[in-house]
């Protein structure tokens, strides 16, 4: 029989972790192994036998032969949730072309270990003895020590800080009466709550519409069948979230436990107290302005079973529950679900493999879904499941669109069309709310024409370009460039170049404007804080101001019943974007942007302002009309083999030498096309990144594209190998990103 060996981690309890080391897998054993398995393994001179990680499985070896030990034994239990989660990063670090060190690193993150929180509480003494010393303090006149007394009369045992607080009193105060047996203190460690007054005290389920409580059915005779991952693919407004908790209900009546993916952490506040409703203290969250000691009771909570709900972005998906049996994904077609650290994983595909190897289910929600996902849906590898109707019978927005062009023509220079300023004023003389979106994303420096709206493209990619500081535009698709322009080559306007608008200075222009009308801003700069996204959310919500603005933040998930309009600035910004996924993305922005008006009793209305009012991805968006988009955006995909008609890959190189940068990148383009001789790849580049340098780092990028993935990932291991073999690269960082 042909010899079989495995890459066992030795050690995981560290931060430093060590390589994969090599043993031979014993005919005895294979039947028993596989990857994740808890092992035990004969280990340096001395041989002393210690627990490892099987990672990866191999028929070749290059140490001799003598030199491989076998492994001796699979370990009791060795299918734990830590095996499970050791095999999960094995199969990142294969698909997104990362050393198992980063692989492990991320699916186990909490390494360092902190102290437990001490909570301390106060016991009053028996009624007979404390009113006896009540007494004494009126004669004494002890009036801070009467106080504590009498706050904590009521209680039969109150927190030593909110006694201090709701008596006004110092420590010192305290110890007096603990001296004189008046009250005991006790103290004891615990986790850190998250969620203040978390109780199993909840609410009862929210009423499902009909089409919910169906939609809720197949979810479940799906779970009972096939067990596909579930697309619940319902327009803005339909309840998603009612549905989620239904079956985040039914899995803990299992006695599992359920992660729930959210965007961002502007969400968070939203999420989470729906979910503590009805879960009460059995429901905690994560996010990465958590203090270091926070995220490691979260761990440490779940792993113990003390929470069994946990809401959070990307890395919440790697909590340690012992038994998970469900994964949900919200606004799956978001972005910030694809990581850009190595390994450049995407949460979905992730959250897929973690599923298949607890034996849990996915269930992936959007009104906007991804077209990966909405490909996959209508091909049967996923579920789709419909809500097509708003909860509570609201009716979708009423949309206008502007044409930015003719608001130029007839002298508006302003941000703020004619139009969008008759609707905000009828919006707040009616006691109503707006919010108002400026469309950056992704925005890098295009240059568009304000009389006409043509934006300079590459003439090979299909793609924006992009102006650099050298006076140059530039494709970074295939490395095309062309000297600036001073005027438009469409129509000859001298009204031309890239337009440079913030949501500061539409926040001052709205108060200039509207100076009866309270104005909040929502952005990177305003939601700094820890808690600078809820805080600016729940004013909103309270009805505290009257417009919010704010950037792509604002449009995800959130519902305000009292907000009746809804304008988006630049609407067409995000078409001119350098990337194929230009149209997805302007699609996705306006349609949830659009989706946040009328979700009360009162109807909605928007007002969408570009200078492409014709283009499909534009209409679509304003009318909510998914299908209409998917068929015109995946005729586009097929022509060009773009994913999901292709897979592409980016080999991402940087140096702070620019001239090695070069020269590895061309070595690296030549040797895909030796493994490459019958150009089964359509590679492109290198070319600059998006960004050509960060922090000192010049940036380059490759492309390769092929219909197969696998086709892809054996190109990137041999790349790998290549790098690994030549000291030239040694100064040159190359990742690889398949989420491209």
């Amino acid at each position: 029989m042909k010899k079989l060996y495995a890459d066992v981690i030795v050690d995981i309890s560290h931060e430093r972790l060590d390589r994969p080391f090599v043993y031979r897998v014993p005919e005895l054993l294979r039947e028993e192994i596989r990857e994740g398995s808890a092992v035990k393994v004969p280990f340096g001179r001395s041989g002393r036998v210690i627990g490892g990680y099987v990672v990866a499985f191999h028929d070749r070896c290059e140490l001799e032969d003598e030199k491989v030990r076998d492994i001796a034994e699979v370990a009791a239990g060795a299918e734990t949730a830590e095996a499970r989660m050791v095999a999960l990063a094995a199969w990142m670090s294969r698909q997104y072309g990362s050393t198992m060190i980063q692989a492990m690193k991320t699916v186990i993150p909490v390494r360092k270990t902190y102290q437990a929180e001490v909570r301390k509480t106060v016991v009053p003494a028996e009624r007979e003895k404390t009113d006896e010393y009540l007494a004494l303090c009126e004669k004494k006149n002890w009036k801070a020590r009467k106080r504590v007394i009498t706050v904590l009369a009521d209680h039969q045992e109150m927190s030593l800080q909110t006694l201090m607080s709701e008596a006004n009193v110092t420590l010192p105060v305290i110890r007096e009466l603990e001296k004189a047996g008046i009250l005991r203190i006790t103290a004891f460690s615990d986790f850190r709550h998250l969620i203040a007054d978390a109780d199993n005290e909840t609410c009862p389920p929210d009423v499902l519409t009909k089409e919910q409580e169906e939609a809720k059915n197949q979810i479940l005779r799906e779970w009972e069948g096939d067990d596909r991952p579930v697309l619940l693919h319902g327009v803005t407004g339909s309840g998603k979230t009612s549905v989620y908790l239904e079956l985040v209900a039914q899995t803990l009546a299992c006695g599992r436990q359920a992660i729930v993916l959210i965007p961002e952490i502007a969400l968070t506040r939203q999420t989470v107290i729906r979910f503590v409703r009805r879960f009460g203290g059995r429901v905690s969250f994560m996010h990465s302005r958590l203090s270091g000691g926070e995220r490691y009771d979260q761990m440490k909570a779940a792993k113990a079973g003390q929470i069994s709900v946990m809401v959070g972005p990307r890395s919440a998906l790697f909590v340690p529950f012992s038994n998970l049996g469900l994964i949900i994904i919200d606004e799956e077609h978001e972005e910030t679900y694809h990581s850009e650290m190595v390994p450049r994983y995407h949460a979905r595909e992730t959250a897929i493999k973690r599923a298949e190897l607890e034996g849990a289910h996915v269930v992936l929600g959007s009104a906007t879904p991804s077209l990966i996902t909405a490909d996959r849906a209508e091909s049967g590898a996923y579920r789709k499941v419909m809500l097509t109707s708003r909860y509570g019978e609201s009716e979708l927005p009423e949309t206008e669109i502007v044409d930015m062009r003719e608001e130029l023509q007839s002298g508006n220079r302003s941000m703020i069309s004619g139009l969008l300023r008759m609707r905000m004023e009828e919006a707040l003389a009616e006691h109503r709310q707006v919010m108002l979106f400026l469309n950056r994303r992704g925005y890098v420096g295009c240059i568009t024409c304000r009389s006409c709206g043509h934006v300079i493209r590459c003439p090979h990619c299909d793609v924006s370009l992009t102006r650099h500081r050298n006076g140059k535009l530039i494709c970074h698709y295939c490395g095309y460039e062309t000297d600036d322009v001073n005027k438009c080559p469409s129509c000859g306007s001298p009204y031309i170049g890239g337009i440079s608008v913030g949501t500061e200075q539409i926040e001052e222009l709205l108060r200039k404007e509207f100076p009866q009308a309270g104005v909040l801003r929502m952005d990177a700069d305003t939601t700094k804080g820890r808690e600078g996204h809820g805080a600016i959310l729940g004013q909103f919500s309270e009805g505290e101001a009257d417009i919010l603005v704010g950037t792509q933040m604002i449009v995800k998930g959130h519902d305000f019943p009292n907000v009746t309009l809804v304008g988006v600035l630049l609407a067409d910004l995000s078409l001119s974007d350098d990337d194929y996924r230009s149209s997805e993305r302007t699609y996705e922005l306006i349609a949830q942007a659009v989706g946040r008006a009328g979700r009360g009793k009162y109807r909605g209305r928007a007002v969408v302002q570009t200078y492409q009012p014709e283009h499909y991805a534009i209409v679509a968006g304003c009318r909510q009309n998914y299908e209409e988009f998917y068929r015109e955006e995946m005729i586009y995909r097929s022509v060009m083999e773009y994913p999901p008609c292709g897979c592409m890959a980016a080999i991402l190189g940087s140096a702070k030498d620019e001239g090695l940068l070069a020269v590895a990148m061309h070595y690296i383009r030549k040797y895909i096309e030796r493994i490459d001789p019958g150009n089964r790849m359509r590679t492109i580049g290198p070319a600059p990144q998006a960004v050509g340098k960060i922090r000192d780092y010049y940036r380059q990028v490759i492309y390769i594209r092929n219909r197969e993935r696998e086709l892809l990932v054996a190109a990137k291991d041999r790349i790998m190998e290549y790098i690994a073999l030549n000291p030239g690269f040694k100064d040159v960082r190359v990742q690889f990103d398949f989420n491209v």
